[in-house]
């Protein structure tokens, strides 16, 4: 139990420091590879709706699978070659399944040629991080489409690898690794192919429907602690309670909504996907306009539900270490 400690705060340790350095390798990468391998020799072979169900399911199952596996390999030969070298390796592993720093660097990037007046630049930059066209966003919606990125991936970038890691946690002779690998896949899954349009439709139903379920816990504990550390409880739970179920995700409706309450801002509206507009549900009330600082403070939440949660689990491990 004090290995496990150990190993979430060195990997916690090395997101906030590190994060993903551009052109290293990431196990992301490589599922993302698989996935889209995959999917082109799928689509490619058969036209059938229920082969590609069936190729969807072999999919995620086997990548699921095969990811946690993979990972728990590598920490236990690292194990062998040396303690040091498991201990090294099982948190770098670990570490890449926490986005935290990744999500505040994107946030970051749009932001600074916004409140510098470059419009353009700041389009630009949007567009790598998010699916909706950019090309013709004004001020306003280039910020509510970085605060709705930076809510919805608070839960499956950060919050749930780190709920799965602390479930692995508990069972040492697997680790967090396993866990949070599998998940990061399971998400990798969702956001490549987990479409509702063809012709990934039905190549990615599984895969979507898996992920949702994954992360329904870790969301609606997420959603609890921001309640909680924002000192608005009944008003985040009155908001999602009232417009998050209007969201056709059961995940990202909630903890977009529970981030709107807190900052007190409208969140959903118009979007435009490749040419054709598409109007998501209004998310909590326009009290205050969205402002960079708005988004800087969800941040700072998304951080201290994560040192809240790392903190809790750390203290129970310790307790349950001792003789």
């Amino acid at each position: 139990m004090l290995n496990s400690c150990i190993i979430l705060i060195l990997a916690a340790s090395l997101d906030y420091l590190i994060g993903d350095p551009w052109g290293w390798p990431h196990p992301v990468r490589v599922m993302g590879w698989v996935i889209s391998q995959f999917t082109d020799l799928v689509l490619n072979k058969w036209s059938s709706s229920s082969k590609r169900r069936w190729a969807g399911i072999f999919l995620s199952v086997g990548l699921i699978v095969g990811s946690g596996f993979v990972g728990w390999v590598l920490v236990s030969i690292a194990r062998r070659l040396h303690p040091l070298v498991g201990l090294s390796i099982e948190s770098i592993l670990l570490a890449s399944c926490f986005a935290l720093r990744s999500l505040h660097s994107a946030a970051v990037d749009v932001l600074q040629p916004l409140t510098t007046g470059q419009l353009t630049k700041a389009r630009s930059k949007l567009s790598q991080y998010v699916g909706r066209d950019t090309q013709k966003l004004t001020d306003s919606e280039i910020l509510r489409a970085v605060l709705e990125t930076v809510a919805e991936n608070a839960i499956d970038g950060v919050m749930a690898p780190l709920f799965y890691a602390i479930v692995g946690a508990f069972f040492p002779g697997v680790g967090s690794v396993p866990f949070a690998l599998a998940y990061k896949a399971a998400s990798t899954i969702d956001s490549m192919i987990g479409y509702r349009h063809e012709p990934l439709q039905d190549l990615g139903w599984f895969g979507a429907k898996l992920e949702d379920f994954l992360t329904l816990v870790p969301c609606r504990l997420t959603v609890i602690t921001i309640s909680l550390v924002s000192g608005k409880p009944q008003k985040v739970w009155r908001l999602c309670c009232r417009d998050a179920r209007s969201d056709p995700s059961p995940n990202s409706g909630w903890s977009e909504c529970a981030y709107a309450a807190v900052l007190e801002v409208q969140l959903g509206g118009i979007n435009w996907y490749q040419g054709v507009a598409k109007s998501k549900p209004l998310l909590g009330d326009p009290i205050q306009s969205i402002t960079p600082a708005h988004i800087y403070q969800a941040l700072r939440l998304t951080r201290n539900c994560f040192l809240i949660w790392l903190s809790l689990v750390i203290a129970v491990l310790s307790l349950t270490a001792l003789p």
